[in-house]
């Protein structure tokens, strides 16, 4: 998709070398898909309950703000018994989050061992071993998603080695996915809508390589809406006409939609997004919402996949 000239053109991901300009930024995030999905057995009833592991809220990770399956259900107090003869009980139910403590903590080690990969609930079967592997970027690094940074899948290590042979330079970001950035808009008024938080953190070797792109007149090109949502996070405000990035980890609520003026990405890597999500606003914004929709319309009649194990965009 060229935003420029509003034209639209089918091509492969492999073309992606001879597509860009040498000289352009891809800026991808590593971060790595936990095995959050795990189940508990309630000892009031017996039955199986679903939670969704997102995010410690202690350093010992004991206590994990989490999503349970039929949630108004979960009182505060109810008790269940995981994998591994652990316990756990709710201590705050909002609807949407509960707060789950488990009685030893909780680490990627004993979610690799227990529990599932989450894949996403329209995938209406069990997660597999092959899954494990798919549902991963092949340059997936720092543990802490409860879902894939999805664009990321279409890489391999192939496609990367050709980009770096076009002259295509790689940076990365982490940006945890949290449910939050895929919860639909339910409002009546677009800001209205709060976003979750997330974590996000830039190492100095990738801000510094971002900044001179950006002084040098190259083009920074964002792998996925959670690269591109961290890199507008992070900017400081500098001298008029440079850029300046937050190094470190930070958290963002960033919203982004028709409006919005973008002072870092001038490309995106996207797959196609639902209606009513975050996404396809952040998308809209970028490249404005009617040649999106015509861009989607056309993918739609040329039979095109949406989701996460979908098809991809580029929009430049």
């Amino acid at each position: 998709m060229n935003r420029k000239n509003r034209s639209l053109e089918h091509r492969m991901v492999g073309d992606l070398p001879s597509l860009l300009e040498k000289g352009t930024l891809m800026v991808f995030n590593d971060s790595r898909v936990r095995h959050s999905r795990i189940y508990g057995v309630s000892e009031a009833s017996g039955a199986e309950i679903e939670f969704l592991l997102l995010n410690k809220m202690d350093g010992a990770g004991r206590q994990w703000r989490s999503i349970v399956q039929r949630a108004r259900r979960r009182r505060p107090g109810s008790r269940y018994l995981f994998a591994g003869a652990l316990h756990a009980e709710i201590l705050s139910n909002d609807g949407e989050f509960c707060l789950l403590e488990f009685e030893n903590p909780v680490d990627d080690f004993w979610l690799d061992a227990h529990g599932h990969v989450p894949l996403p609930p329209y995938i209406r079967r069990k997660d597999s071993q092959l899954d494990a592997e798919r549902y991963q970027t092949v340059y997936a690094h720092e543990y802490g998603s409860a879902a894939a940074p999805t664009a990321g899948l279409h890489f391999t290590p192939a496609i990367l080695g050709e980009l770096e042979k076009a002259g295509i330079g790689i940076a990365f970001v982490t940006l945890h996915v949290g449910l939050g950035t895929f919860l639909p808009v339910r409002s009546e008024n677009v800001e209205d809508h709060a976003m979750h938080e997330e974590v996000y953190s830039i190492c100095n070797e990738t801000a510094s390589l971002i900044e001179r792109a950006k002084a040098e007149g190259r083009k920074i090109l964002a792998v996925g809406t959670t690269s591109l949502r961290t890199l507008e996070s992070a900017r400081e405000e500098g001298r008029p006409g440079s850029l300046v990035l937050r190094r470190g980890e930070g958290a963002t609520k960033i919203f982004i939609y028709p409006g919005y003026e973008f002072k870092v990405v001038d490309a995106l890597f996207t797959n196609f997004h639902t209606p009513l999500s975050t996404l396809l606003m952040l998308v809209s914004a970028f490249a404005g919402k009617d040649f999106i929709l015509n861009a989607y319309r056309e993918a739609v009649r040329k039979g095109y996949r949406f989701f996460s194990y979908g098809d991809a965009c580029l929009i430049l």
